[in-house]
């Protein structure tokens, strides 16, 4: 979009505005005071404005009076861009003008954008201070900040469950930065998604639904009771809650820790051809990070009924306004500062692809991260992954052995094999578009 295109769709935007009542929240983006981005959100929804209010961070009421806001946030919903006239590509549009410190959102309801543009935001401005923004949720240890974890991932990877561990603290489910210092929340909050969620499975997420000033999003509710059906997926599969940090119980109080000791990279795999946990060196860290693959799941996009792979270079393209190789040296080099491990964990399919196998076992998965996180994992045997060069566990306490070879849980090996081929293709097509901008030692490791 030209400046010129977004100074009409600003004035326009304006203009349909006028005479109406609109909700104001002066927040900020960051949980480190040194490296916070200052953000005012004026919205046409008083629900949206209480959403914004739970995921970014709130000042003290005796800050408000001196905030002066870095970038503002106007969302308007009921206003229709005209491609023609403001350069959009619809009549939707989120519009980010980086000289004039303005976000525009208009024709969407969708409360995510508000979150995710000040994401956006912060993806482009931070890398010039040093600093990795990462789309990932991350965790300490109890009582330990210096035992930090990071789980990079997309949308139905896990990142909001799997952080949430009743044994370790939350720093945050979504969005953080890596500096000299450590990790940081950018958010004061969590956005998580409620389809089939359960006591049993996920406990502190559920109580969350019930607590509160929580903002439920695609959610069908009892008329008459406002009990929540968890089942019924017939808005979307993009079912959410929103609230604040603090309603999880063991949420960090300041959220902020030390540098990451593990760098956990979340994959949904569709196809289910990749072990449930696998060991990377720094090179292979960096190819998987490049190379982001997943599976997008229903409801994260319109038109997607089924598990699709899919790769997102940094586990979250269409946030990340610079060049994937600069957050890939960032990452590099923070992982050669701390030496930390690096593990790709697979939360999609096993025994088969989508439609013949059945998703990873929570259990399985949150065993194998415990034994990751803890140290164990280090001292069992590993094998040699024949098709990706990875490192996997023979056997874990604790775990099915079978689980932790995918070719073994599937009726017909061959199928896997040629399945297995696929995939590593695709990896190889993929990383083509990088390989002759990144360092030479990491590409020649990477391709190696």
């Amino acid at each position: 979009m030209s400046p010129e295109h977004f100074d009409v769709l600003h004035a326009d935007m304006l203009e349909h505005m006028k005479g109406r009542d609109y909700y104001v929240q002066d927040l900020y983006a960051g949980a480190d005071p040194a490296l916070r981005l200052d953000v005012r959100v004026v919205s046409e929804l008083a629900w949206h404005n209480l959403f914004i209010r739970h995921l970014l961070r709130r000042p003290e009421a005796a800050e408000l009076a001196s905030f002066l806001p870095q970038f503002t946030i106007i969302n308007c919903p009921s206003f229709k861009a005209d491609p023609a006239r403001h350069g959009s590509r619809s009549e939707t549009v989120i519009a980010i003008n980086f000289d004039k410190k303005m976000i525009l959102i208009g024709n969407t309801q969708y409360s995510g954008e508000n979150k995710k543009g000040v994401f956006t935001i912060l993806n482009y401005l931070l890398p010039e201070k040093g600093v990795m923004p990462m789309h990932c949720s991350a965790n300490h240890a109890h009582g330990d900040k210096d035992d930090v974890a990071i789980f990079f991932g997309l949308s139905g990877t896990g990142k909001t469950t799997l952080s949430a561990d009743p044994s370790r603290t939350l720093i945050g489910d979504d969005e953080h930065g890596w500096s000299d210092n450590g990790v940081f929340n950018f958010e004061g909050g969590c956005y998580a998604k409620t389809i089939s969620l359960s006591a049993e499975h996920e406990p502190e997420i559920y109580a969350t639904t019930h607590k509160f000033g929580t903002v439920i999003e695609n959610m069908v509710y009892d008329q008459d009771t406002l009990e929540l059906d968890f089942e019924d997926n017939s808005i979307t599969d993009n079912m959410r809650c929103a609230y604040p940090l603090d309603y999880i119980s063991n949420a960090s109080a300041d959220s902020l820790g030390g540098k990451p000791k593990n760098v956990i990279m979340l994959t949904c795999d569709a196809y289910g051809v990749l072990p449930p946990i696998a060991r990377l060196t720094p090179a292979q860290a960096m190819y998987h990070f490049l190379s982001g693959f997943t599976s997008k799941t229903p409801g994260t996009e319109v038109g997607i009924v089924e598990p699709t792979p899919t790769f997102s270079t940094c586990f979250g393209a269409p946030f990340m306004p610079r060049r994937p190789e600069e957050y890939g040296k960032l990452l590099q080099k923070r992982i050669a500062e701390t030496g930390a491990h690096c593990w790709l964990v697979n939360t999609g399919w096993t025994g088969g692809a989508f439609g013949t196998g059945k998703r990873m076992p929570i259990k399985a998965t949150r065993a194998l991260l415990a034994a990751a996180l803890d140290g164990s994992l280090n001292g069992v045997e590993f094998r040699k992954d024949p098709n990706f060069g990875f490192d996997v566990p023979v056997s874990v306490p604790g775990v099915d052995v079978t689980l932790l070879d995918p070719r073994a849980t599937w009726a017909d090996g061959n199928a896997y094999d040629a399945q297995a081929r696929k995939l590593v293709g695709m990896f190889s097509d993929n990383f083509a578009q990088y390989v002759d901008k990144i360092d030479e030692d990491v590409k020649a490791a990477a391709i190696g």
